[in-house]
């Protein structure tokens, strides 16, 4: 306890040492305060750290921990700083300044977003007829963000009129945005504001009335849909559905015609979907009943639905039913494009006259495009590994026979295409700029790592043209695997730095996510969780043995739930990993899972299991990094976080650290990064971000032995560090 009470006094001292004086000196890591604390549950716990919970975020001791961390990791990073300033200049070289958006038409405009060069934020605006037009100025967010330390616009929506914007602003992080509404002609902001919302809105057809979700003032979970008529109090605002299962979340949008006001209220294992015409809204019809392992969710076009359900299709179909048919309920839904079991569907958009249908096949994600005859063709590739996607944000009118698209991969930027779906013709029409990149210096490559159960998983690698597989290289290998969200390969100005320092850059497709289809999902998650852990290792041991990396020169990476897998995999196989990037990680499992107030607890009973019941508890208890820590050898360490976040509470991290730094047998280094102004996402703006990834992967670099030249050929091992 002595040594405890001498690092309260230190902790405030080391935060007011500057950051040059303490370069100067060996660091020294802090130590936190341990207080007897008993977490209750099927089986008591014991954990003294628990007192660095504060949800208010002010207690003095919390505090001074936290700035003692910031200044240890001040000093730690000393050495990288000019790395770390090196590798910013290479990611932002990378990055067209003063780029914009395709155009997107949309009831007589043509919507767009441009960048200012130096500027974090964007400039959203509009021309009215063509892009000849006179501009008018939405939202110039440089100006909107000036002199604060966190801003973000979580989206918008204009008016049916053309009129006003309604938009969602945040300026903590923690993502209980404000609903603001301006007139566009004018820039005079309207006095309604709607406070502790989601980002998501609906204009009704009468140009005064908002659908909106409220959220839960504690937990955070999104409650209840609001309706909000301009020029009234929003304390007024009447409640027209209420969620009252906190295992589900809710949303609000508009079908894809927009003849529609939708409710879609998700689970894990259930969805339910309830809508009103625009034009009048008044009662949300149910299209479908919630029913436990039932999903769907639908859209209107024309004169019917069309819907993508998991009904006796794990993979998920499509079915369509008519306006005059709705009555009828699921007997009336008929096939539209069965199941497939070696095909995922992903989600769908319809238009008048096809519908545009994202798949996964063999790890990838592709496009097929129905049309209303009944003929389908799929969109084509050039790479082995890539992704496509509908491109949400360009396809708002559906008269036309013309699908926006995006594709990419590791060593392609990202490419916004046009399909015809009458014709099959593909236009460019843009590519992002990637200055100082050629695509043609660079290899992307599709391995099969053989799981320790016999599963083979998808393995995405990239690395520059010339490379040998001699064993020798280093890599940095990225993961998740949670929630059923897939990885898909995609182009980062990040990983060419380090791609041109010669290492391998690898991205594990592992059970959790969805890239093989439902039973991926299925295989990784509750009961099945270790499988996530397992398969990134056996992907390691795969890539290493198969001479992609050194055994002594291996990174991994992952963040939020995979910073869960970090700390599974420190936990499992340390021996395995040179240095460990774990960015807002998910670590305290059982302890969050036990307590409903925390964001995101109760609607993820499904994923992780509800630790009330014994069976989970024990299951859970078993891999929770937090939990599992232990005297042993750990990899060096990097640990972000946010001090705002809602998804994952930033003392999940800071205890996780407190403990290891008392348990680890090793001298690796051990750093903690806390964003005071930041929440999940990190630091807002472009720039900003490129700044923190800049930090971490200069301490990866450093402990990896990779050189500071971005030349290939020059890049030294600067000596090779055991676990």
């Amino acid at each position: 306890m002595m040594r405890a009470t001498k690092f309260l006094v230190s902790a405030a001292m080391v935060a007011a040492i500057p950051s040059a004086a303490l370069a100067q000196a060996a660091p020294t890591p802090p130590v936190a305060l341990t207080k007897p604390y008993t977490v209750k549950g099927p089986v008591d716990r014991s954990d003294p750290y628990y007192w660095l919970r504060d949800d208010t975020r002010k207690n003095v001791d919390m505090l001074a921990y936290l700035n003692a961390e910031n200044a240890y990791a001040d000093a730690v990073l000393a050495k990288t700083k000019p790395l770390e300033d090196q590798l910013f200049k290479e990611m932002v070289a990378r990055i067209k300044q003063d780029d914009s958006s395709v155009p997107v038409r949309e009831n007589g405009y043509y919507y767009y977003t441009r960048f200012e060069t130096g500027k974090d934020y964007p400039i959203n605006a509009r021309r009215r007829g063509t892009m000849d037009g006179a501009e008018e100025v939405l939202l110039d967010q440089p100006a909107m963000a000036k002199s604060k330390g966190f801003f973000q616009v979580g989206g918008y929506e204009i008016s049916p009129d053309n009129r006003l914007i309604a938009y969602a602003e945040d300026v903590v992080g923690r993502r209980q945005w404000v609903i603001k509404v301006k007139d566009i002609a004018t820039g005079k902001m309207l006095p309604d504001q709607i406070l502790n919302a989601e980002e998501g809105l609906a204009w009704a057809d009468d140009n005064k009335t908002i659908f909106y979700v409220d959220k839960d003032p504690v937990t955070l979970l999104s409650k209840r849909i609001k309706r909000h008529v301009l020029g009234t109090p929003a304390a007024a605002d009447a409640v027209v559905f209420e969620e009252k299962d906190d295992s589900f979340y809710i949303g609000v949008g508009k079908t894809s015609d927009d003849k529609y006001i939708c409710i879609l209220e998700q689970s894990t294992v259930s969805n339910e979907q309830r809508c009103t015409p625009s034009a009048a809204p008044g009662v949300f019809t149910v299209i479908a009943p919630r029913q436990r392992e039932f999903r769907y969710d639908a859209d209107h076009i024309g004169n019917r639905w069309v819907i993508r359900t998991n009904a006796d299709a794990p993979n998920y179909k499509l079915v369509t039913l008519t306006d005059a048919d709705a009555a009828g309920g699921r007997g009336a839904w008929r096939d539209l494009v069965p199941h497939r079991s070696d095909t995922f569907i992903e989600s769908f958009k319809p238009f008048d006259s096809f519908i545009a249908i994202e798949q996964r096949s063999a790890g990838n994600k592709r496009i097929r495009l129905l049309k209303n005859d009944g003929t389908s063709t799929d969109v084509a590739s050039d790479e082995p590994a890539y992704v496509m996607a509908i491109n949400a944000a360009g396809n708002r009118e559906t008269d036309t026979t013309k699908l926006r698209y995006s594709y990419g991969s590791l060593t392609t930027p990202e490419i916004i295409y046009e399909v015809d779906a009458a014709t099959g013709a593909r236009t460019v029409l843009k590519r992002t700029p990637a200055p100082g990149y050629d695509a043609a210096n660079y290899v992307t490559e599709r391995v099969w790592a053989t799981a320790r159960d016999g599963t083979k998983v998808p393995v995405s690698l990239v690395y520059r043209k010339g490379f040998k597989r001699d064993g020798t290289a280093a890599m940095l290998q990225y993961g998740y695997g949670s929630y059923g969200l897939s990885t898909d390969p995609a182009y980062s100005p990040a990983v060419v730095s380090l791609i041109d320092r010669g290492m391998v850059y690898a991205i594990a497709h592992i059970r959790g996510g969805q890239e093989m289809g439902r039973a991926w999902y299925d295989q990784g998650h509750l009961l099945n969780k270790k499988n996530s852990f397992t398969d990134f290792i056996d992907v390691t041991r795969y890539l290493v043995a198969n001479g992609y990396a050194a055994p002594n020169r291996v990174a991994a990476s992952g963040g939020s739930a995979g910073g869960l897998l970090m700390g599974g995999i420190a936990n499992m196989a340390p021996q395995d990993y040179r240095v460990i990037v774990s960015q807002v990680p998910f670590v305290d499992v059982v302890t969050t899972m036990l307590d409903a107030s925390i964001p995101l607890t109760t609607n993820e009973y499904d994923e992780w299991g509800n630790p009330a019941n014994r069976e989970y508890y024990d299951y859970m208890l078993s891999y929770s990094p937090y939990d599992q820590l232990r005297a042993q050898a750990y990899p060096s360490m990097f640990v972000g976080t946010g001090l705002w976040d809602s998804q994952v509470q930033y003392y999940e991290p800071t205890k996780y650290v407190a403990r290891l730094r008392t348990l680890k047998t090793d001298s690796n280094p051990l750093v903690y990064r806390v964003n005071m102004e930041a929440g999940h996402g990190g630091k807002s703006g472009r720039f900003q971000a490129y700044h923190s990834r800049a930090e971490y992967l200069a301490f990866m670099l450093d402990q990896l032995g990779v050189g500071e030249s971005a030349t290939p050929a020059q890049s030294t091992a600067k000596g090779e560090r055991g676990n």
